[in-house]
């Protein structure tokens, strides 16, 4: 009888919520990590894009999940392996049909997230699934912070201490409880989903050696550095 490989294990991470002084661990194994592509007018423009009507929806694998600290591989034979830094909020109890006005009473909280893309594969392919899905292409962290006010928040994204991207969810073309509520709307939303909100003007390609910080006001920095991949 031929033995089956075994199966890889999924990424899992062990995140601390911070709840006001209270703190406690979150094991996050989400069964779908939810990207929302071209939620900021500037960076729709960057891109040659114009605003969509509705939020543009992609998936990232869990295998792409990586920690805080952890390094991003950057896949060679591409000219431009981009950052993107965004606000992405964790599903705290499940969710269906949710209206906008209830969307955030299931967010168990907010944490940075880098949605990592080969821009060549993105425009190649026509669909975003090859271009977003490597292996380490979503790091997650360095915590998830409950009962911010998502409205208007700083984010900021540097590379090699430089400043790449600069802004505030408030620029969001659809704002949390929007998206929310329109992705619960055709997918149901489990415990410890995430979805990642979009990220701002100022995108840019990542090269061996660089170190990427992603950093929301309220929540932390996300640090990652870039290794070649094995």
């Amino acid at each position: 009888m031929t033995r089956l490989p075994r199966c890889p294990t999924f990424p899992r991470m062990l995140l601390l919520v911070q709840r006001g002084s209270s703190v406690e661990p979150f094991d996050l194994v989400p069964s779908k990590i939810i990207g929302i592509g071209q939620n900021y007018r500037a960076h729709a423009a960057e891109m040659g894009k114009g605003v969509p009507e509705e939020p543009l929806m992609f998936l990232k694998p869990r295998s792409a999940l990586l920690s805080d600290g952890g390094a991003i591989e950057r896949p060679s034979g591409y000219e431009r392996v981009d950052y993107e830094g965004e606000l992405g909020v964790v599903i705290g109890q499940r969710a269906r049909n949710v209206s906008r006005d209830r969307a955030l009473d299931f967010v168990l909280g907010f944490t940075c997230v880098n949605d990592v893309s080969v821009r060549d594969l993105q425009k190649k392919d026509g669909q975003w699934a090859r271009a977003k899905g490597f292996d380490t292409f979503c790091p997650i962290g360095p915590r998830i912070v409950a009962g911010l006010d998502p409205s208007s928040l700083k984010i900021q994204t540097r590379v090699n201490g430089a400043i790449r991207q600069d802004s505030s969810t408030s620029d969001l073309i659809f704002d949390v409880p929007t998206l929310i509520s329109f992705c619960s709307r055709h997918m149901t939303l489990e415990v410890g989903d995430v979805i990642s909100t979009g990220t701002p003007a100022g995108v840019g390609n990542l090269a061996v050696g660089d170190t990427v910080e992603v950093e929301i006001e309220g929540v932390g920095i996300l640090k990652n550095t870039v290794i070649a991949r094995p």
